[in-house]
């Protein structure tokens, strides 16, 4: 963290001083926006928060609820997720609170009575360290409350509109603020009547039953696979001697899907209710917690579970669904959008794979970073195009994935042909559980894989895999990955080659072009009078010991001022590891050096030799405009 640049803080650093329209931030909702975000849930929140980063974005989130979420349904928060809580500043605040899942353990019959369970198997979480972060559990609501903490702490200011739910929208192309938006007041005097508000944009967080994916014509196309679930959070004192792992529990009674919760009591089951019959027309719905209890001691026989308190329990019946596009374009249609959907308004999904408040986030953290850049004039309103193409595909890859795993859990034992199907299935699988398998294609952010070997283990189009490495001024371990912030910058890593090849002259010369020469990116896109780093974060990561490395002759690139008194900063330079080189674990290659471009939502966006100035040129002017363009 950094600060004391504007001047000695003696308060909470966390806490960005109020600039811009946070200065003055009406407690009322103003009849006109940039941004009006419907739903104050997983993909809302951190939609807003990332937009709450910008000073002179008007963005609101409105929610039907009169007041913050107490207790929420989902509970899985997926290590892709925390790297994301890390940009947002809560990563180990959160971690501290969950609960960490460390191995799964499997049950099924045992072969000598097999009206009894026994454990059959166990497996790793994370068996070959995809990331340095844990899988969490922690209930949905505390999430909402850390990113709503962000919001408040950004520069915007920001806070939720509670008591406001939305009615539908019209399109006025032309106009200034062009999505005209009639909401209804849930709450207090004023209950039940209509207020009509303008937006330039518009975005649909508001879940399966979404209104504005209804105003734009969209549909959830999909079925039901016609098996339901009791779920519920339980206090219970109980002899079964897994109840704080996560479990896999098949028995010839039916199947739990067993997940311990944060605090050390508290857990969550998953029990099979079984095939729901013809024209059931929703009435296992109406299954009791009494009843699901009374399966769930069955299911895990011969042990038992007395129950204490249930605080929350839901029954649905498993469907995948999913819609054709994440805004209102027509497919062929060649206009920018102004509406967009997120998370359950556009994929539904089960429970059981601990998916969708995670693929959510991303939907919102993909989204945000886009709408800022093109709301303060660094993309063209083109940018937009590219959040439904890039996030349709990886929510129909989610409900495949999810098929698959629900109906594994659906069977009974003896229809498994090997005993240990459902645990080689989560160990083979786990990378994509994990949120780590997501993949950009080309595109006007993504780069083509020309260079890809100059570091192998930087998949252009995968998230920024983190690394640690010695920071050069103060010789301090950090990772790398962790430094980047929810701030709508792009990264910059220059590796340069050992310094016995010539890498100290290579990477001087692009030190030089990127803080000079005009058509590089650093001087095409920062505004005038901006602070050098304020659109690109541009950093240095040296092969050698950080011993080895003189600061005094490192470009002057990687010192940018900051602040009124222009103080350096001196945490964009670092150096190798040498005991886990960075050099090695990514595949970089140290005799040629090379260029990492990262998005502003953590994905590699190019590889590049640091020679290829003209490429590297080419690739930002196809994605922002030049400073001081208008776009939105």
């Amino acid at each position: 963290m950094q600060f004391h640049h504007h001047g000695y803080v003696s308060g909470d650093p966390r806490i960005a001083p109020a600039a811009g329209i946070g200065l003055n931030r009406s407690e009322e909702l103003p009849d006109e926006m940039d941004v009006l975000i419907v739903g104050a849930g997983p993909a809302g929140m951190i939609l807003a928060a990332q937009l709450a980063q910008f000073r002179d974005i008007d963005a609101r989130i409105i929610e039907r609820r009169p007041e913050r979420l107490a207790i929420g349904q989902a509970d899985g928060i997926q290590a892709r997720s925390v790297e994301t809580f890390q940009a947002f500043g809560f990563a180990g605040r959160i971690t501290d609170e969950a609960y960490q899942i460390s191995e799964m353990a499997f049950w099924s019959p045992d072969p000598a009575d097999p009206s009894r369970i026994h454990r059959s198997a166990r497996a790793v979480d994370d068996a070959t360290g995809v990331s340095e972060f844990p899988h969490l559990i922690v209930n949905q609501a505390r999430v909402l409350d850390y990113f709503a903490e962000s919001m408040r702490n950004a520069p915007a200011r920001m806070g939720v509109d509670y008591g406001f739910e939305f009615v539908t929208l019209t399109i006025e192309e032309g106009a200034e603020h062009p999505v005209a938006v009639t909401l209804r007041e849930t709450a207090g005097d004023r209950a039940g009547q209509e207020r009509r508000v303008r937006a330039k944009y518009v975005v649909g967080c508001d879940g399966a039953r979404s209104g504005v994916r209804e105003a734009i014509g969209r549909k959830l196309v999909g079925a039901s696979a016609a098996h339901a679930w009791a779920v519920m959070d339980t206090l219970a004192v109980t002899d079964f001697p897994d109840i704080r792992t996560k479990c896999a529990i098949q028995s010839q009674a039916g199947s739990i899907l067993h997940i311990p919760r944060e605090g050390g009591h508290l857990f969550r089951m998953y029990v099979d209710l079984g095939e729901v019959a013809p024209g059931d027309n929703g009435a296992v719905r109406a299954t009791t917690v009494e009843t699901a209890i009374e399966k769930a001691n069955a299911i895990l026989h011969p042990y038992t579970l007395d129950v204490k308190d249930v605080p929350w329990s839901s029954v649905y019946e498993v469907g995948h669904r999913l819609t054709d596009k994440f805004d209102e374009v027509p497919e062929g249609d060649d206009r920018c959008p102004r509406v967009f959907i997120t998370g359950d308004a556009c994929h539904t999904h089960s429970a059981k794979a601990g998916q969708g408040m995670n693929v959510s986030m991303q939907d919102g953290f993909n989204l945000g970073w886009k709408l800022a850049h093109v709301l303060t004039g660094r993309a063209s309103a083109e940018l937009l195009k590219t959040y439904s193409g890039e996030r349709q595909v990886i929510a129909k890859n989610l409900i495949d994935f999810d098929k698959e795993w629900s109906t594994l859990m659906a069977k009974k034992p003896e229809e498994f042909e090997n005993p240990e199907e459902l645990a080689e299935f989560y160990v083979r699988t786990a990378e994509f559980p994990a949120g780590f398998m997501t993949q950009y294609p080309p595109s006007m952010l993504i780069g083509e894989p020309a260079y890809q070997a100059l570091a192998e283990g930087f998949p252009i189009g995968k998230r920024f895999r983190s690394v640690p490495v010695v920071r050069v001024a103060d010789g301090n371990p950090i990772h790398l990955g962790h430094h980047a912030r929810a701030d709508g910058r792009w990264r910059l890593y220059a590796f340069p080659a050992a310094a016995a090849v010539g890498g100290r002259e290579a990477l001087a010369e692009w030190a030089t072009w990127l803080e000079h020469a005009p058509d590089s990116p650093v001087v095409r896109h920062t505004p005038a009078g901006a602070e050098l780093d304020s659109v690109f974060d541009v950093k240095a990561v040296y092969p050698e010991e950080h011993v080895e490395v003189d600061l005094g002759s490192v470009p002057s690139v990687f010192f940018p001022r900051t602040g009124p008194f222009e103080l350096i900063d001196y945490e964009k330079v670092y150096a190798a590891v040498p005991e886990q080189s960075i050099f090695a674990l990514r595949g970089i290659d140290a005799s040629a050096g090379c260029v990492v471009v990262v998005r502003p939502d953590q994905y590699v966006a190019h590889v590049l030799p640091l020679t290829a100035t003209e490429e590297l040129s080419a690739f930002f002017a196809g994605a922002m405009l030049e400073a001081g363009a208008l776009s939105g």
